[in-house]
């Protein structure tokens, strides 16, 4: 078996206080799992811890390398993270901002050679956003600014690529089409993608796998179907809902409506 992230006991803490405790997770070659748990479960820590960006007990490879022997660049070769603030140097065209994508390759004080640039420029060709290169980032849109991070990610052309809520903020085109962008990579170079996602609905179109993270803790995992139950989802995120099933099987996640109380005289 091809494994392109193995966590075994990992644990971490911030401040002191516990985040996870004895995370065991094997994410196959190729795969899409979906994060998803309450807030507070979590979610981001395991990206970060992933990412070689935080540390603690236990271990983390990816790609058969062990993350804790790694520098920060090494890492990033392995792994691209899309995070959910990221932050973007002022004035920074889109063009420039997914060159960023390329410094793992670069040794100090070096400038982007012609093929990092033009991996850059396919990137943002892929993405559609060619006519967008030379705007400021900080003059996109809501879709556009997330199809740029994520091009960033993508120009790392690391071989794991984690997305920490992707979709937040976004209006259901630009939900949808954020995650049309990825699956449509991973056809195109087979990405191992781990994200972590509150709407579960959406996961469920697309990840492969599904992993419930409560209380630091890895509770559950399975298909979407197992997953996705008003069970899991009335112990675990305290919701009344109902589970219905999609086109294509998946479960789509309908919010019940508690009964209004009667006011009285």
């Amino acid at each position: 078996m091809s494994w392109a992230v193995s966590c075994r006991d990992l644990a971490v803490a911030y401040n002191g206080s516990p985040v996870l405790r004895g995370i065991d997770l094997e994410v196959k070659t190729g795969e899409w799992v979906a994060i998803v748990g309450p807030n507070g479960s979590g979610k981001s820590t395991l990206l970060r811890a992933i990412a070689g960006l935080m540390f603690g007990a236990g271990s983390v490879r990816v790609v058969d390398r062990d993350l804790a022997g790694l520098t920060r660049r090494e890492a990033a070769k392995l792994v691209a993270l899309v995070p959910q603030n990221p932050a973007i140097p002022e004035g920074t065209s889109v063009l420039e901002y997914v060159i960023l994508g390329r410094s793992p390759y670069l040794s100090v004080w070096a400038f982007p050679s012609p093929a990092d640039r033009a991996i850059a420029l396919w990137v943002l060709g892929e993405l559609d956003m060619t006519n967008l290169a030379d705007r400021p980032v900080a003059s996109l849109s809501g879709g556009e600014f997330q199809r740029a991070v994520l091009g960033r990610a993508l120009a790392q052309e690391a071989p794991v690529l984690l997305l920490d809520e992707p979709t937040t903020a976004l209006d259901l085109g630009h939900a949808q089409e954020v995650m049309e962008l990825v699956q449509r990579r991973r056809r195109l170079g087979s990405p191992t993608v781990i994200a972590a996602m509150h709407d579960l609905t959406l996961a469920a179109q697309f990840c492969d796998r599904m992993v419930l993270l409560a209380e630091g803790e890895l509770v559950m995992q399975g298909d979407a179907r197992s997953v996705v139950t008003p069970e899991n989802l009335a112990r675990h995120f305290s919701a009344d809902v109902v589970v219905l099933e999609g086109p294509a099987g998946e479960p789509v996640v309908v919010p019940r409506r508690a009964p209004e109380k009667d006011p009285g005289p």
